[in-house]
């Protein structure tokens, strides 16, 4: 039951929150390539590519998977953190848009309790108090 895609989302989550995030990307990589129709291997990987500091990879994958699960809020919501990351606003701004459209409520806590819309936020900040002054 090891390689049970139940067992190893279990695995998965475990490693993530205990921040091992090289043993995660190989569970969520394996789990990726063995059930390509489920969203959770794709948007997993791409979260503990990110956290090794590999968020261009991050965002190429989790650009792919986006166009495959259109339903899914968390992806669109992920890609914004990432572009927000290598300082890419506007679309960092698009993609939290999108995920608002899917998702208002969630995507909302989440872009206040994760650190990763900040320079979005500060961003915004800037522009908003140029038009303003």
């Amino acid at each position: 039951m090891r390689a049970h895609p139940d067992v190893l989302n279990l695995r998965y989550n475990v490693y993530a929150a205990a921040k091992k995030w090289e043993m995660a990307l190989e569970i969520a990589g394996f789990l990726y390539e063995q059930l390509p129709a489920e969203s959770f291997g794709g948007n997993q990987k791409a979260i503990a590519l990110h956290k090794l500091g590999r968020t261009k990879e991050a965002k190429d994958l989790a650009l792919g998977l986006v166009s495959r699960f259109p339903e899914q809020w968390d992806l669109p919501y992920n890609l914004a953190c990432y572009y927000a990351q290598l300082g890419e606003l506007t679309e960092a701004e698009h993609w939290f848009k999108a995920a608002m459209a899917l998702n208002e409520d969630d995507a909302k806590r989440a872009g206040i309790e994760g650190p990763d819309l900040v320079p979005l936020w500060e961003g915004m900040k800037k522009t908003t108090w140029k038009r303003s002054g």
